[in-house]
């Protein structure tokens, strides 16, 4: 139960055991990597050891009853995916490894049949690689040529660009919600807007943004959604993928092998229904039943609420860091009318983003540096690195305090030492 006297790390920290002071009092980690992965609550852990204690059984195929409760929390956490991003139906889920893999299964199946010579793939600069590579590879396989849409000055899609660039050669357009490393969240009823006037998809990837606000993806009027587990406080090795129930039906399989079959000749194979073309092998049953409980978990909490902690963190977050000398934070600056991802992405003069980092760990502060995975956004700004403080609803104020207190001291002693 929620108590809207208590901010939501009060009330949260607590079913973490990393945070948990009374169960880990020895090892007071001040945890700010959240967009690298999330942590995990206790009950998704005690769901991940429940399946594999008890109900431990591969899905689908059984007539026992160990199959059949594996497959009954398997289908169940499918459809608690379609409902957490309002899917019209659990067969437009698809589970994956990763996001990653959700990508790669859109650029290989619906590319390979749909993309020819001359056509146009449209991604932005500000793009994880996972949003890149895949991009890549089938653009060079089809013929197609690649665009990509540009930032404003303030670290923001330039949407006049995006304007400029999409036309009639134009098949689909693959970008971030909510970018990793600018933090900016763009405007996608806009850009689906765009991108349908002249026959395009639109894939959205939505990594930074599932566990951090409502997603909509009838409302957003999108083709595709990439997700991934750990990064919603459920298990790694476990994502999926939705995308528009007419559109799957014409994509061919991704991978072959069981469980993806209809029926099964020397010669030649059917397929099967929706959704299981697409998970070809033995799934991640039990993870994907803790991503269920993950989604269950926040879904408890209320997006919404963590929405709004989260805003005043940031803006806290973005004051705090705005009075170190020398430091530069990347993308736009948080306000109450946004949807700004719950991070800063700054570099500081003159002091390498890793140096920034493994000083701060010794004092048990954990942040991200390096590229972010975003090269290419790197390069076109210009820095070849920077460090990255990221929130969640377990965040605290006083944890803020403390990584800005560090942060000048270590500043101090670089200085002093350089």
């Amino acid at each position: 139960m929620i108590d809207s006297n208590k901010n939501l790390a009060e009330q949260t920290r607590q079913d973490f055991p990393l945070f948990n002071s009374s169960t880990n009092e020895e090892n007071q980690i001040i945890y700010l990597d959240h967009a690298a992965t999330s942590q995990k609550p206790s009950l998704v852990i005690n769901a991940l050891r429940n399946y594999y204690s008890y109900n431990n059984a591969n899905v689908h195929r059984g007539a026992h009853q160990l199959s059949a409760k594996a497959t009954e929390a398997f289908e169940n956490a499918r459809e608690t995916t379609g409902q957490f991003i309002n899917a019209n139906s659990s067969n437009e889920i698809i589970f994956t490894r990763n996001a990653t893999e959700s990508i790669n299964l859109i650029a290989r199946s619906w590319g390979q049949s749909n993309l020819k010579s001359e056509d146009e793939i449209l991604l932005t600069v500000m793009e994880h690689h996972s949003n890149l590579v895949p991009w890549q590879i089938i653009g060079e396989q089809r013929g197609c040529k690649i665009r990509h849409v540009g930032i404003t000055p303030d670290g923001e899609l330039d949407l006049d660009d995006l304007k400029s660039k999409i036309n009639d050669r134009t098949r689909i357009i693959s970008l971030v919600h909510i970018s990793n490393t600018l933090g900016c969240c763009n405007p996608i009823n806009e850009i689906a807007e765009l991108a349908h006037s002249v026959g395009a998809l639109i894939c959205l990837d939505a990594c930074q943004s599932l566990a951090h606000q409502p997603i909509d993806v009838q409302s957003l009027k999108i083709d595709f959604l990439a997700g991934s587990s750990h990064k919603i406080c459920g298990p790694t090795g476990v994502g999926f993928l939705w995308g528009k129930e007419k559109i799957l039906e014409t994509m061919p399989p991704f991978l072959g092998g069981g469980e993806m079959i209809e029926e099964v000749f020397l010669d030649h194979s059917t397929w099967g229904d929706l959704p299981h073309k697409f998970e070809a092998g033995t799934p991640a049953i039990g993870e994907a039943i803790g991503m269920g409980y993950a989604i269950n978990y926040l879904n408890a909490i209320g997006l919404e609420k963590i929405q709004k902690y989260e805003k005043e963190l940031t803006k806290y977050l973005f004051s705090k860091l705005n009075n170190i000398e020398d430091l530069t934070i990347l993308g736009p600056i948080p306000n109450d009318d946004s949807c700004r991802g719950a991070l800063a992405t700054f570099h500081i003069k003159g002091i390498h983003s890793n140096d920034i980092a493994e000083l701060l760990d010794t004092k048990g502060i954990c942040i991200r540096s390096g590229h972010h995975c975003c090269q290419p956004l790197h390069r076109s700004l210009g820095l070849n690195s920077t460090a990255r403080a990221s929130l969640s609803f377990t965040s605290t104020f006083d944890e803020i305090d403390i990584l800005v207190e560090e942060l000048n001291a270590n500043i101090d002693f670089i200085k002093k030492n350089s």
